[in-house]
């Protein structure tokens, strides 16, 4: 069968080789791909930035983002045909108090695998198996979408946080500022106005998908700096990663304000903070600044929902690219509107749902 791998450590190897089909005892059952989407943990891990192939194996099959169809199932949980998306995270072996009790996202001692991340082969290839519990079964409405509930699934598990954390206190947030429209700044809009907040979103560029698709919401896109806003917002979530704007959000905010960090910063950076004045803002104000990464089985359930209930026409504007696998480098070379890229791996299945 076809893969897209990297070999372990090694920058700028990734290549569309043949490997044997999967061990049955990988699990029961046996998923066929349909398309597998990117984001910039992928282009990490092709530049070895980051990921580690798994034990005994010299490369690593890439991609997490995920949808299928169940070819084969030994399990009564799950029927030929189906349509999956398979978790990233799976459990440590031992396992954690987290991840015995399913909120593997939350890995006490980092053992935990993630597909196509570390030490587990990921999705971007013909067929794969794994247990029933590693799966989710999505609605058939989600044919085309479904390949977006994992990154979906991140951001829903920040709004389970953000309303964790509003329970706190009698907290009447109304107004909530997003920094980012890449498809996370998008999740987290959607899911915002969905919830009924007015939404502003913040980001460079100028014109074109990303500020129509923001507009679409009912939200407001900015494409001023976050740090000239004058918002008085209850709510900020920063999708970007970029030091400099996560320096100007934590010092927006009024009182009880949850500023929730979604962005993964890429290399170092050393700014000047003028660490007394941020302390004395979120002392004096009650204010709560949390980080949140990855997702678990509640989460994917939270974005199938938020994705079954969006405009059909919205989200297929969200995928601004289908390329087929093999045609892998020309996925992996941006371009000029690029919002979300996704490979077809079944191209054929693929083209029946458009």
């Amino acid at each position: 069968m076809r893969a897209l791998t990297v070999d372990a450590g090694v920058p700028g190897s990734l290549s569309l080789r043949e490997l044997p089909d999967p061990d049955p005892r990988e699990g029961p059952v046996l998923v066929r791909t349909l398309s597998v989407g990117l984001c910039g943990t992928d282009e990490d891990i092709v530049r070895a930035a980051m990921g580690a192939a798994p034990p005994g194996s010299a490369h690593l099959v890439i991609g997490h983002e995920n949808l299928g169809r169940v070819l084969s199932s030994a399990d009564d949980a799950l029927r030929q045909g189906d349509l999956v998306v398979g978790f990233v995270r799976r459990p440590d072996p031992l396992p954690c108090s987290a991840c015995a009790a399913g909120e593997w996202d939350m890995c006490r001692n980092g053992r935990y695998t993630s597909r196509g991340i570390t030490r587990l082969h990921g999705f971007a290839r013909d067929r794969w198996r794994c247990s029933a519990g590693g799966l989710l079964r999505l609605d058939g409405r989600l044919a085309r979408s479904g390949v977006l509930v994992e990154p979906a699934s991140v951001v829903a598990k920040a709004w389970e946080q953000i309303e964790r954390i509003s329970s706190r206190a009698h907290c009447d947030h109304g107004r909530v500022l997003i920094t980012g429209a890449g498809p996370v700044g998008l999740f987290a809009a959607l899911m915002a106005t969905q919830r009924g907040f007015e939404t502003h979103v913040y980001d460079v560029v100028p014109a074109g998908t990303k500020p129509e698709l923001v507009e679409a919401l009912g939200a407001t896109y900015h494409r001023t700096p976050v740090a000239d806003s004058r918002l008085a917002a209850d709510i900020l979530v920063e999708c970007t990663g970029s030091p400099p704007v996560i320096a100007a959000l934590l010092g927006l905010g009024g009182p009880a304000t949850i500023t929730c960090l979604l962005g993964m910063s890429p290399g170092e950076a050393v700014m000047p903070v003028d660490v007394a004045a941020l302390n004395h803002r979120l002392v004096r104000l009650n204010g709560v600044v949390f980080g949140t990464v990855n997702a678990n089985r509640r989460h994917y359930e939270s974005a199938a929902d938020a994705l079954l209930a969006a405009d059909p026409a919205w989200l297929d504007r969200l995928v601004t690219r289908r390329v087929p696998i093999e045609e892998y480098a020309r996925a992996f070379h941006r371009e000029a509107g690029d919002v979300k890229v996704v490979l077809e791996v079944d191209e054929q299945a693929c083209q029946l749902l458009s």
